[in-house]
C-alpha cells in the first residue's frame, strides 16, 4: 500500500491509499480525482491522464517509454516531470508520492 497524494492545478490537495499492482491512474479514476479524465481507460492511447510527479520521485517512477512519450507529444504544458499516470505501476516504493495535474486539465 502506498499513500499517494494528487493536487490540482489550484493547489486542492487529495490523499488516497492505493494498492500495490495499480496504476496511478486507476486510483484517480476510481476516487473521483479531478483532472484525471483517462479518456482511454489506461491503454496510454491519449494524454488525459497526464500529471507532473513531484521532483522526490522522479527517480523511482522511472522514465516514459517511446509509447508513453508519443503521447506526451499531445499534452499540453509537458515538462521534464510529466508522466501519464496510466503508466506509473503503485507499488511500496512510491508511498508518498505527489502528482499534479496540468491547469488545462480541470
Amino acid at each position: 500500500m502506498a499513500k499517494i497524494t494528487y493536487i490540482d492545478h489550484e493547489g486542492t490537495e487529495r490523499e488516497i491509499e492505493a494498492k500495490n499492482g495499480e496504476t496511478v491512474m486507476e486510483v484517480a479514476v476510481k476516487n473521483g480525482v479531478p483532472g484525471i479524465d483517462a479518456d482511454c481507460g489506461g491503454a496510454c492511447a491519449c494524454a488525459t491522464c497526464h500529471v507532473y510527479v513531484d521532483e522526490a520521485f522522479v527517480d523511482k517512477v522511472g522514465s516514459p517509454e517511446a509509447m508513453e512519450q508519443s503521447m506526451l507529444d499531445f499534452a499540453e504544458n509537458v515538462k521534464p516531470n510529466s508522466r501519464l499516470c496510466c503508466q506509473i505501476n503503485v507499488s511500496d516504493a512510491l508511498d508518498g508520492l505527489k502528482v499534479t495535474t496540468p491547469e488545462s486539465q480541470h
